[in-house]
Order: C-alpha cells, then sequence, then structure tokens
C-alpha cells in the first residue's frame, strides 16, 4: 500500500524562505520513496512524502519548526492511494 504524509506551516510574515530551506534541510529516517517540497502564497510550505506502508504504519514526520519560523501549528495529514 502507499501511503501519503502531508505537512503545511505557514511562516511567519516575510519568513517563507527561511521554513522553505528549514523544511528542506529536515531529513527523514528512514527515507521516503518520494519527496516533494512546495512554497505557496502567504508564506506557506507543503511537504508531501510518499511510503510503502500500511495506512496506520509508524513514519517518520518533519517536526514542528521553531515559534521563530512559524505563526501557527503545523497542519497534517495522512492518505492512503486507491486503485483507479
Amino acid at each position: 500500500m502507499t501511503v501519503a504524509l502531508m505537512w503545511e506551516a505557514r511562516a511567519v510574515e516575510g519568513g517563507g524562505e527561511r521554513l522553505l530551506a528549514w523544511a528542506r534541510g529536515r531529513q527523514l529516517d528512514p527515507a521516503p520513496l518520494r519527496r516533494e517540497t512546495f512554497r505557496a502564497p502567504a508564506d506557506r510550505v507543503l511537504v508531501i512524502t510518499w511510503w510503502d506502508a500500511p495506512y496506520d504504519a509508524d513514519l517518520p514526520e518533519l517536526p514542528e519548526p521553531g515559534e521563530d519560523l512559524v505563526r501557527r501549528a503545523v497542519h497534517r495529514w495522512r492518505f492512503e492511494a486507491v486503485d483507479d
């Protein structure tokens, strides 16, 4: 089964580049099958990781950034792939 973990954070005003660098610098052990990082207006950063694991598997996730980087708690979602 393929599981996708989504991690989304909103940086403090003007801190989007710092948050992006912070997220890109965090390594996961073990590494996911695939990892993509996105940015959006309002200093938002999104990281999606894909895993070959059961939906409820204990998987490594990006931690909460420091309060100096984000204006709210990180949002996290977990999805499982479905056949078309």
